[in-house]
């Protein structure tokens, strides 16, 4: 379930974003996101057994920080996308 969640749900809940500026608190939205999944799947609210539970099935990087590589990434292609031509 949760691989399926990480290779699937995630990439669907990011793509597109990378192009839009994102607000601090938008970020916070995205990682709320995981924290809850992780909070309802194992039915905890203590927020150390959920972290704990990202770091050991591999959930260990926010989503905002993956949506900033994603920018860094993407940035870069369009750069040299638009020095190109």
């Amino acid at each position: 379930m949760l691989q399926f969640i990480n290779t699937k749900c995630i990439s669907i809940l990011l793509y597109g974003l990378e192009a839009c500026p994102l607000l601090k608190s938008d970020l916070s939205s995205l990682d709320f996101v995981v924290s809850r999944l992780f909070m309802k799947l194992f039915k905890t609210s203590n927020i150390d057994v959920v972290k704990c539970c990202q770091d050991h099935f591999g959930f260990d990087l926010p989503l905002s920080v993956s949506w900033s590589k994603r920018v860094k990434k993407f940035e870069a292609k369009f750069h040299a996308y638009t020095t190109v031509k």
